[in-house]
């Protein structure tokens, strides 16, 4: 895998979780929240990317600080109003646009704002509005996207693989999109196993009515940890002829696998950064080396 855990993920993601621990408890157990978080560093299997950490995490979190299992259960539900009463507005703009797939996915790529775990702190709808604005002005690499519809055009089964919630209803617009215009594909959406982070799952799913076959990843990862994904993800992903993997966090756990995966996030790490060269928020669409 390209990503896989290093120094820059380890300072990082100690950094987040001890500045959060030191606001929650005392000294005393701040220190063996902190001794529990180094010997998970320790027991991580080797090859292993960082959103491995977050159901474990998850649980130290609950454990010494009482922190809800499901944290982001009400910033979920909002963003998925939010954009969901946005719906018709985003649709009229993507049908007016010169080519209707395009536009939908750049509304997809800007939905990957609405991060509440990488942007802790810094997502707010206010921004999430300016952003629906120039939206249409998203530059994305050109020759993935016709790579893309290349592929698209050859018809088969798309397995797109969601991230955030509220990100999911832009989800839902481009695969509609994509529908209208290759009628001879066949999308189904894979979300994730349970509470991760503010990703989507099967309740968001029905929240916001995703109007195609759901399936989830069988675990509480917040990407698409492979040796970990439930037999019908598995099924899923071998059968797939295109893949849609939405957010960093599925970039961050498949690149590398050899599938035909197309990724569209937006960058929010230094690492990301320094990766494709581009700034923090920036937009990316990229295929896997095959």
């Amino acid at each position: 895998m390209e990503m896989t855990f290093n120094v820059d993920c380890l300072l990082c993601h100690m950094k987040k979780h001890l500045s959060e621990a030191c606001t929650l408890g005392d000294d005393q157990t701040n220190m063996a929240f902190a001794r529990e978080l180094m010997e998970l560093y320790n027991r991580m299997p080797e090859g292993a990317c960082a959103p491995w950490l977050a159901p474990h995490t998850a649980q130290l979190m609950n454990r010494y600080y009482g922190v809800d299992l499901d944290r982001y259960a009400l910033e979920k539900k909002q963003s998925n109003t939010f954009v969901l009463e946005r719906k018709d507005q985003i649709r009229q703009k993507v049908a007016s646009a010169p080519d209707r797939v395009f536009a939908a996915l750049q509304f997809a790529i800007l939905g990957n704002y609405i991060d509440y775990s990488a942007l802790h702190g810094e997502v707010s709808f206010e921004k999430l509005e300016e952003m629906l604005v120039s939206a249409l002005d998203m530059e994305l690499d050109k020759e993935c996207y016709v790579n893309f519809c290349a592929d698209l055009a050859k018809g088969g089964k798309l397995l797109y693989i969601t991230d955030n919630a509220g990100e999911i209803v832009f989800d839902q617009i481009l695969a509609e999109e994509i529908t209208r215009q290759y009628p001879q594909v066949e999308i189904t959406f894979c979300l994730r196993g349970g509470p991760a982070n503010n990703d989507a799952t099967r309740e968001d799913a029905q929240q916001i009515g995703l109007p195609f076959p759901v399936i989830d990843n069988g675990n509480l990862v917040p990407g698409t940890q492979l040796d970990q994904l439930g037999q019908e993800a598995k099924q899923a992903l071998g059968n797939a002829n295109i893949i849609l993997a939405k957010g960093q966090g599925n970039a961050e756990t498949m690149m590398g696998c050899g599938l035909n995966v197309y990724y569209a996030f937006l960058i929010k790490c230094p690492r990301f950064m320094r990766r494709f060269q581009k700034e923090k928020l920036s937009p990316m669409f990229a295929k896997e080396r095959t």
